[in-house]
């Protein structure tokens, strides 16, 4: 059994989602506010910038290129090529920081005060200890083998190791070219650094695996971007995030070694090997004891023993936390916009932020990125069945190497999508606060949210005040949710009391009183998501040099489920101008 697109997780596993009805010359400056109170960095003690522990088992284990240029060319035999940033910056500022992320990595928040700061997270001035590479990786886009691709403008310091011995790769995004960047500058802009930088903090919060970032700052410069590639380029400022995880490997960084010659395919080994040894520890430890042999969904119902081969135990991890990840997407209403190969983490994290977007109004076939419109192969309905397509290249990339066989890849596939449904089912019964899960019940409210476009978001949240009291006049059901539930008519109102009805039995049944259930339910639906408008806000404002916004949509991210007085603005719906191209919907440049 092969994966093939055709044939859809959603009609598969029943996936409950109905379609509804119907380069930088130029030098600018910034006024920067203070970045934090005096009082709140005194609360933190920790290493210094120079104390840091640093690591670099990527390099010290892994074959590097023996160039250490950065002319764009295909790099053979090789897992990274070490580089050093150059891009160029004038008077860089620090927008904001994470002290969550500071804290992962033992670093005293009175760090981010020194005037030398944004000169090492921007590149400009190495960070002592830190061996700055580009890793090579290749992948499919849009279905497509696009070769190799690689970092083209993220640069990997090296990794660190904090007082619970975690390690932590440190990577600067936009700073400058290496030999993966082709035709492009190495650069990145402010817009799509604000973007990333509080999406991969507001991920977190929201409880969904992904990768982190410490900081953003600006490089001072102008960089040049086609932001709709429609001929029409434009200045604009430039600016680096830095990123942090645990490991930045993706599906490509395996596929692109298999897809060359003999030679290269056992890097494909030697890569495998490691993230085994450095991330998967589980494994790498894991004996005939264990008993971890499975039937197989096959008519022969064979049987497969991940005790006997690691590799094979290894993808099923992968395919487990794929799949557990993208459920968790697909309850917050997050589309990602860009699943190729090469943005799929083998740690199951949420990684490079492009042209994403939270669902406003809930459309199943919802896609954040101008560049998917024709096809809408990354809408949101079709997550699951891509993660599942992406899981299929990568135990090809597997099988080719010969680490697993055939039926290994096959229960693989098979994990994936019994994770999914154990795991989607959960979300959705804890949404809607339900006793268990009823498929039928949860269907047909996708089905009337889509019809009426129905916030997704505020709607969830607005649903746990309702009470769970059969007694309720038909004509007082929908009182509760009148500010989610706009403009309808009799025949929808009619429509939506008959869902209620049904709804409201349904948890009387399990005797949980209305402030212990709206507590629950409060505590899976968030009150705040970053939508797309409240992104472009901060950077409108952040491009004239005020980033208070950005720090304060940042202290909101960190707290989505809270009530959090005073802030109720964040989550009124979007106002007209957010639809019109660059808001609603953005484009892969950046």
């Amino acid at each position: 059994m092969r994966y093939e697109m055709g044939v859809s997780i959603l009609t598969r596993f029943h996936f409950p989602l109905p379609l509804p009805r119907a380069t930088a010359r130029k030098r600018i400056f910034h006024f920067c506010p203070p970045i934090a109170c005096r009082s709140s960095m005194d609360q933190s003690s920790g290493l210094n910038l120079e104390d840091l522990k640093w690591d670099h088992s990527f390099v010290r284990e892994l074959p590097g290129d023996p160039r250490r240029d950065s002319f764009p060319r295909e790099v053979l035999h090789a897992c990274y090529t070490q580089v050093s940033p150059s891009v160029q910056v004038h008077n860089p500022q620090l927008v904001a920081f994470s002290q969550p992320v500071a804290d992962l990595l033992d670093l005293d928040h009175k760090e981010f005060l020194r005037p030398d700061f944004p000169l090492f997270f921007s590149g400009a001035t190495p960070l002592v200890g830190a061996l700055p590479y580009a890793q090579c990786y290749g992948g499919h886009q849009f279905g497509m083998w696009a070769g190799q691709l690689g970092d083209g403008r993220a640069m990997t310091l090296g990794e660190i190791l904090n007082s619970n011995s975690e390690r932590w790769e440190l990577q600067l995004k936009g700073a400058g070219k290496t030999p993966y960047s082709r035709f492009a500058d190495g650069l990145a802009v402010l817009r799509s650094s604000v973007r990333e930088f509080l999406c991969s903090e507001a991920m977190h919060h929201l409880g969904i695996p992904t990768t982190r970032a410490l900081s953003l700052v600006t490089t001072g410069n102008l960089v040049t971007r086609d932001m709709f590639y429609d001929g029409n380029p434009k200045e604009e400022p430039g600016a680096i995030v830095c990123r942090v995880a645990q490991s930045f490997l993706r599906f490509g960084s395996y596929q692109i070694h298999a897809s060359r010659s003999d030679e290269d395919l056992g890097l494909v080994r030697v890569l495998a090997d490691y993230a085994i040894r450095h991330h998967f520890p589980h494994i790498q430890n894991m004996s005939k004891s264990d008993s971890l042999s499975f039937c197989t969904g096959d008519e022969d119902h064979s049987v497969v023993d991940l005790t006997s081969n690691k590799y094979a135990a290894w993808v099923v991890e992968i395919a487990e936390r794929t799949a557990s990840l993208i459920a968790r997407w697909q309850g917050v209403g997050f589309t990602h916009g860009v699943l190729n190969t090469d943005n799929m983490s083998i740690l199951g994290l949420t990684i490079d932020y492009g042209p994403f977007g939270f669902l406003d109004a809930f459309d199943p076939k919802f896609t954040p990125n101008t560049t998917d419109l024709p096809g809408r192969r990354y809408c949101f309905a079709n997550q699951p069945d891509i993660g599942l397509w992406n899981i299929a290249q990568f135990t090809t990339t597997l099988q080719a190497a010969h680490l697993i066989n055939e039926k290994e890849a096959n229960y693989a596939m098979e994990r994936y999508g019994t994770r999914f449904m154990d795991d989607y089912q959960v979300t959705m019964t804890k949404k809607l606060g339900l006793p268990k899960y009823n498929k039928q019940m949860i269907n047909k409210l996708l089905s009337n949210m889509a019809v009426d476009k129905v916030d997704y978001t505020n709607f969830f949240r607005t649903l746990s005040n309702v009470k769970a009291d059969i007694n309720i006049p038909d004509d007082e059901l929908l009182v509760p949710l009148k500010s989610v539930l706009l403009d309808i008519g009799k025949e929808r109102k009619e429509a939506w009391t008959s869902w209620l009805k049904a709804y409201i039995h349904e948890v009387s049944t399990s005797g949980i009183p209305d402030d212990e259930r709206k507590i629950s339910m409060d505590s899976v639906n968030p009150k705040y998501i970053l939508r797309n408008y409240l992104c472009q806000t901060a950077i409108d404002a952040a491009e004239i040099g005020d980033f208070g916004e950005v720090r304060s949509l940042l202290k909101l991210v960190e707290h989505p489920y809270d009530e959090q007085p005073g802030m109720e603005k964040y989550a009124r719906l979007p106002p007209a101008w957010a639809y019109r191209p660059g808001v609603c919907m953005l484009s892969c440049s950046s």
